[in-house]
Parts: C-alpha cells; structure tokens; sequence
C-alpha cells in the first residue's frame, strides 16, 4: 500500500509539472523567463544561468535552468535576446528543453523612466521515457496491487516538438517597476497519450517592485572611504495558469556589496483556507566588475512539510559586459533586485 501511494504521490507531480511551468524563487533574477519586455532593459549587454534544484530530499527531484543572453542596441530603442530553458522531472524521465529568440522595443517616457513592450518565439521539445510510469488503470487499490508491468499500459508518443510564443509589457523608472506578461499564447499540446487532448494553459504574471534609498555608508578600500549603497526592495510575483494561482511577496536589504532577503510563498484559496507553499531566504552579492551572484533556500511550510522533501535550493549568475565607465552609471541607479 505504501509503494501504491508513493506512485500515486509521484505521478501527481509528474502531471503538475506538464501541465504548469517551472517556478523560480529568485525570479528577478530570471528577467526574460518572467518578462521578455526585461530583454535589454539594462541598456547594456548581459548575460546569466540560473539552477533550481526541488525536493532534494526525496529520491525523485526536479531540476530545472536557464541561461539567457540579451542586447540593447541603442540606436535602434530595441533589445534583442536569447534565452534557453529546460526541466527534468526523475520519476518518469520527463524532459522540457526550449530554445526562444527574444525583442523588446523601448519607449522612454521621461528622464528616466521607460515603457517597454517585448516579445519571444519559441522552439519547444517535451520528452519522456515511460518505463517506470504506472498508470492509475494498473493500481488495484482493493488488493493493494499493481496490475501489469511498468510502462506496459502506455499507448502514445514519448515525444512531443511544438511552437510557442510569449509576449510583456514593463514599465520602470528610477525606484519603481511594473509589468505584465502572457506566456503560451499558442497554448501547445502537451499530453503523450494517443487518445487525449491537453492544452498548456496561458500563464499570466503581475509583478512589480520598489527601492527606497536609505543612508550611505562609508567603504574603506584601504586608500580612501567610499560610499556603500544600502536600499530596501519590496516586490511581489502574482501568477495565474490553469486552475492555478499564486503570489510571491518579499523584501530586500541591499548592503553594499551583500544582498539579504526574505520572500513568501502562497494565496487564499476561494474555500477561505490558507494556502502557504514556502518561505525562501536569500543571500547575493554584487561585485563591482558586473557580477551579481545569488542563492536562495526554499523552506516548505505546506503540508508536505520540509522533511520529506528538503526544501529547494536555487543559484542565479548574472554579469553585465560594458566598459568600466558604462559600468559605474548602471550600478550608480540598478540595485541587485533592479533588472
């Protein structure tokens, strides 16, 4: 019985995983993937990877990343990026690995704010190796048995290829941000059996954030003191796909050249009962030659609990290319949670 519910247990997974995407807690740290209106909003070139180990307790995970490259080209008001992304889920082998090409076009509204407007196409392929999988036609829950061998009741095509296209808005100025993004417009096929129909659902993500500038401090390089920037960032991730929805909610403290934050995870449910997924702890640190490196730990505090599955770690790497001049202006205004 006990193996009967493990299945049961990995199997549901399995499905959230095909059905829903990947979620990022440092998902500032993953601008296109969030927003493709992000691509080229620093006004230089960058580049960045990001890892996502989850449930390492259990012996099967999910891990998933990305890694993206972006442009802005000045004379143009246009960024151009390009971004790849994949997951794979142990259990039943599945892999998604999808490679986008990425423009936004800005339009500057003030002095310094800006309206951006960004869009990506995408080639995407989704694989799975079902020779462990054991549909629910095969559990006899009465007897507590399996019927048949693993894998030996799957009809359908292990893999899939398919096109998608994701589009965003972003507004940002000097302290604050706000966007608006559309994922899956073409809402691709998902499923592998042969006598059925899944659709990946539209994901619709609000996000926004503002940085309040606190008192400087002083830097002794051991030649002469300079100022440390200290700030604190509020910000928050409302997401919505499918029958799915959440909202991440967290703060910043940004002491030159460390980075401390702590985020929430969850959102009511319409029955009025308290849906708390997470509590996630962030440590960076921004280096001045254009590096900024993040870590962040995911404590569960939803009913599966944190023993089992031992949280979630996650690692992002972000370096901006420019010359040493271009380099002191960005940093002077963009703290670690400004994209």
């Amino acid at each position: 019985m006990k193996i009967l519910l493990l299945t049961g247990l990995f199997l549901c997974c399995a499905s959230w995983l095909l059905a829903q995407d990947i979620q990022y807690s440092q998902y500032y740290a993953n601008p296109i993937y969030l927003n493709p209106a992000f691509t080229g909003s620093t006004g230089l070139t960058r580049a960045g990877v990001n890892f996502r180990n989850q449930w390492p307790a259990m012996d099967e995970s999910f891990v998933a990343y990305t890694a993206y490259f972006d442009h802005y080209e000045e004379k143009l008001n246009s960024g151009f990026g390009l971004i790849f992304q994949g997951a794979q889920e142990s259990f039943t082998e599945t892999s998604l690995n999808e490679i986008g090409l990425v423009y936004s076009y800005r339009l500057q509204l003030g002095e310094k704010s800006y309206l951006q407007a960004g869009m990506q196409g995408s080639l995407v392929a989704r694989d799975a190796l079902f020779d462990r999988v054991i549909l629910g036609t095969q559990l006899d829950i009465d007897r507590g048995q399996i019927l048949g061998e693993p894998g030996g009741s799957f009809e359908g095509d292990s893999e899939i290829r398919s096109a998608d296209v994701h589009a965003g808005l972003l507004y940002y100025g000097e302290r604050a941000w706000f966007g608006f993004s559309v994922a899956h417009l073409l809402e691709p096929e998902i499923s592998y059996l042969a006598d059925d129909s899944n659709q990946l659902p539209m994901k619709y993500s609000l996000h926004g954030g503002y940085r309040i500038g606190l008192a400087p401090g002083d830097i002794n390089d051991y030649f002469n003191n300079i100022d440390q920037e200290r700030s604190l960032t509020l910000g928050f991730n409302y997401k919505k796909q499918g029958e799915f929805s959440q909202l991440d909610l967290g703060v910043e403290f940004y002491f030159e050249p460390l980075v401390l934050g702590l985020w929430y995870r969850g959102l009511p449910t319409k029955y009025s009962l308290p849906n708390n997924e997470a509590l996630v702890f962030l440590l960076g640190v921004n280096i001045p030659m254009g590096i900024d490196l993040g870590y962040s730990f995911d404590y569960s505090i939803s009913k599966l609990g944190f023993s089992p599955s031992g949280g979630a770690h996650e690692v992002s790497l972000r370096y901006v290319f420019s010359t040493k001049s271009a380099k002191k202006r960005y940093y002077a205004t963009q703290s670690f949670f400004r994209y």
